[in-house]
């Protein structure tokens, strides 16, 4: 065979791809990869570790509020609902 060149291999191995299946790879949405410093990765991993902390932190708050069925109620020491519980009787 004569020599081909990669633009051309590249198109021929698509081209077969195409005809074995029919599935296709989903659009590049995002940016591709990037090389970062070490001090820029260390950073990022230090903030994505501090949100992700208080991120756990507020669910186990609330799974616990949860668990320990806390309600804010009023308090009225002076009104009707401190006299509920209680019973006058007459002891005759």
């Amino acid at each position: 065979g004569s020599p081909i060149t990669t633009e051309e291999r590249r198109l021929r191995d698509k081209k077969h791809l195409n005809d074995i299946t029919a599935a296709r790879l989903p659009p590049l949405h995002h940016s591709p990869a990037k090389l970062l410093s070490i001090e820029d990765s260390i950073a990022i991993q230090i903030q994505q570790k501090e949100a992700y902390e208080e991120m756990q932190a507020k669910l186990a708050a609330q799974k616990l509020a949860e668990r320990l069925n806390i309600k804010m109620l009023r308090f009225e020491p002076e009104g009707e609902a401190s006299m509920q519980y209680r019973e006058v009787r007459d002891e005759d």
